[in-house]
């Protein structure tokens, strides 16, 4: 089968994040506003295009200042830099569904390659007859990497945010 795009319906995916807090919790966080551009043949996805733009400024820990915070130039400086983006450079099936995708993430004026764990959930028909797929993603990236540093020591040693960002993905698509 010939590679096709596929679109990407947002409304049904999620792109979620938790970062350590004080290093006894996390604090956990969403981006409402993102796009993707795939085009694959569902029968090898090893030879798949796929590149995603993340609107920094749609992040929500659900806490308005913590939120404003995160786009301030002390976090991801979304005057300057916008959106962090993905563009895949390699995939690899591990079998039964599951791959390893490596790719170059740009975010802060840093492009460094990263790694994610994908899992193909499935396919089917929706009742408007077009033919969906799912994806779950997982995998995570150092702050530090990306030149985002703020932070401040506790009292009782350790910082107030971890390096660790675990990234969570959960994606439906339509073949077109």
């Amino acid at each position: 089968m010939a590679k096709s795009n596929w679109n990407v319906d947002v409304s049904h995916s999620a792109i979620e994040f938790s970062v350590k807090h004080m290093m006894i919790a996390k604090v956990k966080g969403s981006f409402h506003s993102f796009e993707a551009q795939i085009e694959a043949d569902p029968n090898d996805l090893t030879t798949a295009s796929i590149a995603v733009q993340i609107d920094l400024d749609s992040v929500d820990t659900r806490n308005k200042d913590r939120d404003a915070h995160l786009r301030s130039a002390d976090f991801f400086n979304v005057e300057s830099h916008p959106k962090l983006e993905f563009k895949a450079t390699k995939i690899v099936s591990n079998g039964d569904g599951e791959y390893v995708v490596t790719g170059d993430v740009s975010l802060h004026g840093v492009t460094r390659s990263e790694t994610f764990y994908v899992s193909y959930e499935g396919s089917g028909k929706d009742p408007w007859g077009n033919q969906k797929v799912g994806f779950s993603a997982t995998g995570s990236l150092k702050r530090s990497d990306y030149g985002l540093t703020y932070n401040a020591a506790l009292e009782t040693g350790g910082v107030l945010i971890g390096d660790e960002v675990k990234i969570s993905i959960e994606l439906e698509a339509a073949t077109a």
